[in-house]
């Protein structure tokens, strides 16, 4: 069975017309006829949308029961059952109520595409999981419903429902978004034309990316080798000299130019070994390039021009950046330079940009790290003038200038043959030498045109000549090969060092070390194999590029770490000489698995003994503080079913209270420690609602005897986002826990004041106070400060307290009050003018779900914007 076809209407914000868009598409294709019907649409009392519904089939929604409330999903089944060519499900990212069969809605939409049923959908752009954080940095709220970016990118078709943030909030003042008590906090807050125009750019540019993917897709299938300039790209060539940094900046000022530019800095390294470069000058010009949002690329290749033009072709660019060559005058003899020759072959779809900078015409200056070799073009042209130059210069020396006499012959051959050797090395000084003497004996020594030699003087001049030829040529080619063998020393020592520092500092991570090996020699891939024993099948600790070896007999070069460890790498073959480097990238490698297992295990260690500890702990408290009620209860209860005594009403009174006392104890010491095990194991989820303070800290103090507790709570605060059931359990903590230790003519004061966007509840006594070096660790699971009586619990409560805090968004800490005591801090984050988290609004007397698909009853029990369900009673989370 084909798979059905999904397309997504994506939105900036609530608002844009998401759904009515997709309502439209689904009455032109009724029109068409065809098979098109609602599964789950929603319409939030939007006349228009409501409209919109009327003609369409709607299957029938799911009734479910949650917390003594009724909702209503999409039925699956009953769609499955109809099974319709095109269905309609709205808001993709919507957590479904406990009790469905899928946790959210795009996995039910999955399981109608898999059954074949086309889907049409919407999600808004603060949905997608990549774009919580920045979604929270502009609006300030943290999006709970998302749906995962690869879901919205397997779409067949995404189209984007665009509308500018002056259209959407005439919309919102004209009240066809949200009811109009709801208006002026929606303009004020979430829909602030600043915050509207950030998130209309995020769904812009994340609908050009998928645009870039299906454009790359498409020149890939037919081939496409010219550049389509549908957006600014920025190839930045670099050498790995300092001039890289110019480079790049401006390259990101060009970038800036565009909208939308995009800059990729690409090093090109020759496949003869190690790199050309500075490590660690191309790890700083990596580091810069990310952070002005580009990216850095490796290529190998050795003919830099033809690889630069072939990678900027293929990512699409339409400029190239290059700094002007730092090559001598007098170097230029060897060729145009890399500069001059991209911009001849670069064509007019590519435009190149060469930039001045401080090293333009110093010489390159850097380490050539390629053995003893001089190069494959010097060694051409040593080859070109040890063997055509002397022809060359016969030609010339017997039409030009025939008498120049033998002594000056031989000078200019012997030039040339020193000519040879500086390009070339010994070898074409070698063949200039023995052409140039053959071409001396047959031309120019009498008698001419035969290879006897009359004068025996001249013998002695040619058998100078030759030897000086092979003199000059040796020594000019142990200098040269002794320079490159120092060069290339210093480039593995910058290699090792570099590599050395960010592992011992604790820098580098094991995909990062063997991608730095994997860039380093220009391979495929890199692995980390390791085995049990000889007779073990090798497994891959880690990996990099593109289809990494399995097997050490499958990579083209394998380095052995011990018995049982190596590293594979694919691509080619290495020289002998690079193999030293790669060995200590290999033991380094180990050592980084070694240290990263290590860690882990550390913390897993940790983790044991801090549950070991908190085992500890709760064994000595419980032996104590759990029989102790029972003790109490269980003498009262033994004394009022003995027959041997008659009790007065009053003794019986006494004695049920203690009961009741008894077991309260048991209660709360039961309810701290089932909290702290939910926090422990992180299972504390909270339903973060807008709420005024004084709806919650007044049923907080219910537990504290009455007058021991004075509230200052201003009726301006704004509203916090908070869960209801976890700031009431933390108050109440917190005010008890300052009860405990204040002198009882002393009430303590809860008052609550707005800090830019947070609001402090401070809980302030006048008891002994804590000391600096223990106000942290009054927080601990199981610590009571000072001489607390026995039956004063097992301190649990302010470490209850930190944890609901801290699982709301919010913090708790401890500071001395003026005058003696302790104040307890409570600081929440402020409600974002009624903005859901979702980034929708809900009237809290509506139980209407918001775009993003959560639920919402004024009820307790009712069910929140992030989807998650929870009841609004104190101890509920």
């Amino acid at each position: 069975m084909a798979r059905g076809k999904l397309r997504i209407y994506l939105g900036a914000a609530p608002g844009v017309g998401k759904t009515y868009a997709m309502l439209s598409e689904a009455h032109r294709r009724v029109e068409r006829g065809t098979d098109c019907v609602v599964a789950f649409v929603e319409h939030h009392d939007r006349p228009r949308t409501e409209v919109m519904l009327h003609g369409l089939e709607q299957i029938r929604r799911k009734d479910l029961e949650y917390r003594d409330t009724s909702f209503t999903e999409m039925d699956i089944d009953a769609v499955l059952a109809r099974r319709p060519k095109v269905v309609l499900v709205d808001e993709l990212a919507h957590t479904n109520i406990p009790g469905s069969r899928n946790a959210k809605r795009w996995q039910d939409v999955e399981e109608l595409l898999a059954a074949g049923i086309d889907v049409i959908s919407t999600v808004n752009i603060q949905h997608l999981e990549s774009l919580g954080d920045v979604v929270e940095s502009i609006t300030g709220v943290r999006q709970q419903e998302t749906v995962p970016d690869e879901v919205v990118r397997r779409a067949d078709q995404v189209e984007l429902v665009d509308m500018s943030p002056q259209a959407l909030r005439r919309r919102m003042a004209h009240g066809n978004i949200y009811k109009p008590d709801k208006v002026d906090a929606a303009l004020s807050n979430y829909f602030r034309p600043g915050n509207l125009t950030a998130l209309r750019e995020l769904a812009l540019l994340w609908v050009a990316d998928r645009v870039d993917e299906y454009l790359n897709a498409y020149r890939s299938e037919h081939e496409v080798s010219t550049i389509w300039g549908s957006r600014e790209r920025i190839v930045v060539g670099l050498t790995g000299g300092p001039e890289g940094r110019t480079l790049i900046r401006r390259a990101a000022r060009l970038a800036e130019k565009g909208a939308g530019g995009e800059v990729l800095a690409v090093y090109i390294a020759r496949t003869d070994g190690l790199t050309s470069s500075s490590p660690k000058e191309l790890a700083v010009q990596r580091g810069l390039v990310e952070d002005l949002g580009g990216t850095f690329h490796h290529v190998v290749g050795d003919d830099i021009p033809a690889a630069l033009l072939a990678f900027a072709r293929g990512v699409n660019a339409t400029q190239i950046v290059l700094g002007v060559s730092r090559r001598k005058s007098w170097q230029y003899v060897f060729g145009p330079g890399v500069g001059a020759t991209v911009a001849r072959d670069s064509g007019p779809d590519l435009d190149v940009h060469l930039i001045t900078h401080d090293e333009a015409g110093k010489g390159r200056g850097l380490p050539v790290p390629r053995g003893a070799r001089l190069g494959r073009t010097r060694i051409i042209w040593g080859w070109l003038v040890g063997a055509l130059g002397p022809a060359v210069l016969t030609l010339l020396l017997t039409h030009v200038a025939p008498e120049v006499g033998l002594a000056n012959d031989m000078l200019l051959y012997l030039s040339l043959t020193v000519a040879a050797a500086l390009l070339g090395g010994l070898l074409p000084a070698l063949a200039s030498a023995v052409v140039g003497s053959l071409l001396l004996n047959w031309f120019f020594t009498p008698p001419v045109h035969t290879l006897t030699i009359a004068d025996p003087k001249n013998v002695v001049a040619i058998v100078i000549f030759i030897g000086v030829a092979v003199s000059v040529a040796s020594v000019v080619d142990l200098a040269a090969r002794r320079t490159h063998q120092a060069n290339r020393l210093r480039a593995e020592s910058e290699i090792l060092s570099f590599l050395a520092g960010n592992v011992l500092r604790g820098e580098t991570s094991l995909e990062a070390l063997l991608e730095r090996v994997r860039e380093t020699f220009g391979m495929v891939s890199v692995a980390l194999l390791e085995r049990e024993s000889e007779v073990d099948p090798w497994t891959c600790a880690g990996s990099v590029g593109s289809r990494p070896c399995q097997d050490l007999d499958d990579a083209d070069v394998g380095v052995p770490v011990g018995d049982h460890m190596a590293l594979a790498l694919t691509g080619r073959v290495l020289p002998a000489e690079d193999r030293r480097v790669l060995a200590a990238f290999a033991v380094q490698s180990a050592v980084v698995l070694d240290r990263q297992r290590l860690r882990r295990e550390a913390d897993q260690a940790k983790e044991l003994a801090e549950g070991n500890r908190i085992r500890t702990a709760l064994l000595a408290a419980v032996s104590h503080d759990l029989r102790t009620p029972l003790a109490g209860i269980k003498a009262s209860v033994t004394s009022l079913r003995s027959d041997d005594v008659a009790w007065s009403e009053e003794d019986e009174a006494e004695l049920l209270q203690a009961i009741e006392e008894g077991a309260d104890r048991l209660d709360l010491l039961v309810g701290n420690l089932l909290d702290m095990s939910r926090l422990q194991t992180g299972t504390v989820t909270p339903l973060i609602r807008e709420i005024d303070l004084d709806e919650v800290v007044p049923m907080a103090l219910g537990g504290v005897p009455e007058g021991s507790a004075e509230l200052d709570i201003p009726e301006t605060l704004p509203m916090v986002s908070v869960d209801k059931g976890l700031l009431e359990r933390v108050v109440a903590n917190v005010v008890e826990n300052a009860v405990k230790y204040s002198p009882q003519d002393e009430p303590v004061l809860v008052s609550a004041s707005a800090i830019a966007d947070r609001v402090e509840v401070r809980v302030v006594d006048r008891g002994p106070g804590v000391p600096d070096e223990a106000k942290e660790r009054i927080f601990a699971p199981f610590q009571r400060y000072g001489d607390a009586p026995r039956g004063a619990g097992v301190g649990l409560g302010l470490a209850v307290a930190r944890g609901f805090a801290e699982a709301m968004g919010g913090t708790i800490g401890a500071e001395d009050t003026p005058g003696g005591g302790l104040t307890m801090v409570l600081s929440l984050r402020a409600a974002a003018g009624g903005a859901g988290d979702d980034g929708g609004f809900r009237k809290a007397a509506v139980g209407g779900a918001g775009d993003g698909g959560g639920f919402t009853k004024a009820a307790a029990g009712g069910a929140g914007d992030d989807g998650d369900f929870r009841k609004a009673a104190a101890g509920s989370s």
